[in-house]
């Protein structure tokens, strides 16, 4: 994802200032710092751009996600609902929250699909993670109906997906917690570096708290803080939150941008009647990072995705061979490989993971190839690629 393509004098003006005054701590040091408040510039400004009452920058869309689950009062032997298709990440944070990653199928968003969670739902479920993967959101409105019914807790993961939003409202401000990344390869990034959002002002105070050892963050010395929980130190640095503020100003440029040139391809593949493209659920509020669509069946779709890579076509990922993203690889959690005794293991029982089968979901990723949309191309690059992409399909004969 692009933030990292578009680094100018906006990003190296804002890291000037954190330099010039010599305050790299996020917290304190008000008079050196001369001003300059970059993580609590960055935190009112996405909370403003995308409707949250409340944002707190932190170190890591991981710790975005482990902050939200603390806030929200998630922790040893609850069940969370989780998709098979996500960074890693958001698994390993159920796991260090002591809680039990329990997996429902996707559907052709790419996402949590609303029927598959019903059927996982127990007694132990605790919450819902939805993640919004590659540029579009889930059937969040189907899903938030099943919590409220429910009684469970709804964290977004938003982390590839800022910018984008259901019926003009913004992912990440439809549960109770939403979660972020900014790392090198996401929309925005601050090289590293994420956030949680909420309009709930008791969940951030807790949030703000447990992602810095527990500080109440109340006076102006910040020796004398209360410390009303326990924590963990989650914070970002005022040179990432620097970086951050000037790509936060350029966000509707890269969505527009990446709207463009997607259309584009999107068009160009839409003569082929073989080729599906992925359900989303609100076509306007596409971030439009990601290009995903299906093919008739795995064959097709393996060919399809090696002969890309032998025309120089770059990022075209076949998610369903990725070491990361897709449950299929991940033998690692699978055996519950950790460097220590996982929390989930004290439980009188757990779910099997090795014998874990999500046939709709196997289905799905088989024929999937998502091509990632770049700010860099020219208008002849674009076009050059576009040219490659419909003859390799032409000559794969759909």
């Amino acid at each position: 994802m692009p933030g990292f393509e578009v680094f100018g004098d906006e990003e190296r003006k804002e890291v000037r200032d954190v330099l010039d005054s010599g305050v790299l701590f996020r917290y304190g040091f008000d008079q050196a710092r001369q001003g300059h408040w970059k993580a609590k510039a960055f935190e009112l400004e996405l909370a403003k751009r995308i409707g949250a009452e409340h944002c707190h920058l932190c170190s890591s869309g991981t710790a975005a996600l482990s902050i939200a689950l603390a806030a929200c009062g998630v922790g040893a032997g609850d069940e969370v609902i989780v998709p098979p298709f996500t960074f890693i990440a958001t698994i390993e944070a159920v796991l260090n929250a002591g809680g039990v990653p329990v997996f429902a199928e996707i559907d052709e968003t790419l996402c949590l699909d609303p029927k598959s969670v019903k059927t996982v739902i127990t007694p132990q479920t605790k919450a819902v993670i939805p993640v919004h993967m590659c540029g579009s959101m889930a059937r969040i409105d189907e899903i938030s109906t099943i919590c409220k019914q429910n009684d469970l807790i709804l964290i977004e993961d938003a982390c590839q997906s800022l910018g984008a939003t259901f019926e003009g409202r913004a992912a990440g401000t439809f549960g109770h917690m939403g979660c972020f990344s900014f790392d090198p390869v996401k929309t925005i990034t601050c090289g590293e570096g994420g956030a949680v959002v909420t309009n709930d002002k008791k969940l951030y105070i807790a949030a703000d708290a447990y992602a810095d050892h527990g500080h109440d963050h109340i006076g102006s010395d910040r020796g004398l803080e209360g410390h009303p929980v326990l924590g963990v130190n989650f914070r970002i640095s005022e040179l990432n939150a620097a970086v951050g503020v000037a790509q936060l100003n350029k966000l509707d440029f890269i969505l527009d941008k990446q709207r463009k040139h997607k259309k584009i391809i999107k068009d160009a593949l839409a003569q082929f009647p073989k080729i599906t493209f992925r359900k989303i659920p609100d076509e306007k509020g596409d971030s439009a990072t990601f290009l995903s669509f299906f093919l008739p069946d795995e064959s097709i779709t393996r060919k399809a995705a090696a002969a890309f890579g032998q025309a120089g076509i770059d990022a075209c990922f076949y998610w369903y061979d990725n070491n990361w993203h897709y449950i299929r690889q991940w033998d690692h959690f699978k055996k519950l490989k950790s460097l220590a005794k996982l929390p989930l293991k004290l439980l009188e029982s757990y779910p099997d993971y090795e014998a874990l089968k999500l046939s709709q979901s196997d289905d799905i990723m088989r024929r999937t190839i998502s091509m990632l949309i770049k700010l860099s191309w020219t208008d002849e690059e674009l076009r050059q690629r576009t040219e490659k992409i419909v003859a390799v399909i032409k000559k794969s004969g759909l």
